[in-house]
């Protein structure tokens, strides 16, 4: 008996092994610390423990996936994408919808996945300065960021809509409660965007990845510049004289979709089921100090009390935050990116 099960697990294995090695998935992502943290914590222990071949490749965010669901040319079968993006790209028609009963949820925060998408990490995006220029007394608020006599230097800003607009509303005073209200009508996007352009002049640069926000730290390029609180860490580590404030912080996910036509759609929802396990999740913060989406990671030991005190999804750092309304960015971003175009080629 002991014998005949021995073999029928043995063979068992081996028929999951067969299997496994048909299956492949393609994952794009957006390079820098963060594809890297990814990999580590993600991609490439689950595919050793499922025996799924994973081959990654960075890109330029939705377009990239518009350009392929268009053309019929689809060859990613998951990317990596910020809430709004996500939640805009799926309203288009360019995501298959989650097989969430392949992909279990039940443990996540909430609001921290959608039919298109589902939650890989949560973040903030804030603003951070060279303590070379102002030492640890750097700006605590978004007023501060545009105060240039208070603060004088250069600048850095985002150069495209998402993560944007927000933070122009709270510098002009506009409660952090309030601003999708306000941004919810043309009036509102114009005001924040005539907001930016009041700092325009102090803006040295336009950053376009999170590469390049935490360069331009790392380099002292600039003085200041929104960006995401794990790069920053990161360019810390590095040797960079950078430090951030959570107060009045974006909070916000990024998630994981299946582009619309996917070659291997069926195995990239198994593959997301996987790496959205907490015995994952727990592993990100090793690399990147972004915070799990799924509770039970920090319930696992591997998520120290003094490390989840630097994570964004923490209580006390999240209780300064505005969440990111993907409401809003479903509804508004087409025509808040235009009028922001516009803004960037005056």
């Amino acid at each position: 008996m002991k014998l005949k099960m021995t073999l029928t697990v043995a063979a068992s294995l081996l028929a999951t092994t067969a299997l496994a090695q048909d299956k492949t998935v393609t994952i794009a992502s957006w390079g820098g610390s963060f594809q890297e943290a990814q990999s580590k914590a993600l991609f490439e222990p689950a595919s050793e423990a499922t025996g799924v071949e994973v081959k990654q490749e960075t890109y330029g965010g939705m377009a990239d996936v518009r350009l392929q669901v268009s053309t019929g040319a689809v060859t990613f079968d998951i990317v990596a994408s910020g809430s709004g993006s996500a939640a805009r790209a799926g309203a288009e028609g360019l995501l298959e919808p989650l097989d969430y009963d392949v992909i279990d949820v039940s443990n996540f925060y909430p609001n921290l996945y959608s039919e298109y998408c589902v939650g890989g990490d949560v973040f903030s995006t804030v603003y951070a300065w060279n303590t070379d220029t102002y030492g640890e007394d750097g700006p605590q608020s978004w007023a501060d960021f545009w105060d240039v006599e208070k603060f004088p230097g250069s600048r850095a800003y985002r150069n495209s809509v998402a993560g944007a607009l927000e933070p122009a509303l709270m510098a002009d005073g506009v409660p952090p409660e309030e601003v999708y209200e306000v941004l919810s009508s043309e009036e509102g996007i114009d005001r924040a965007i005539d907001k930016i352009r009041e700092l325009r002049p102090h803006i040295a640069v336009f950053w376009s990845s999170g590469a390049q926000q935490a360069q331009l730290m790392k380099d002292g390029e600039v003085d200041m510049t929104t960006g995401w609180n794990g790069r920053f860490d990161n360019a810390a580590k590095d040797g960079g004289h950078v430090m951030y404030s959570f107060n009045q912080a974006l909070l916000d996910y990024d998630c994981f979709a299946v582009p619309k036509g996917a070659p291997n759609k069926d195995v990239a929802m198994e593959f997301l089921g996987e790496i959205s396990k907490p015995e994952y999740q727990d592993d990100l913060p090793k690399y990147i100090t972004y915070g799990p989406t799924n509770k039970a990671a920090y319930d696992t030991g591997e998520i120290t009390a003094e490390v989840a005190a630097g994570l964004p999804s923490s209580p006390d750092n999240a209780a300064m935050q505005l969440p990111i309304s993907l409401e809003w960015y479903a509804e508004w971003e087409i025509v808040a990116a235009e009028k922001y175009a516009e803004m960037l080629t005056e």
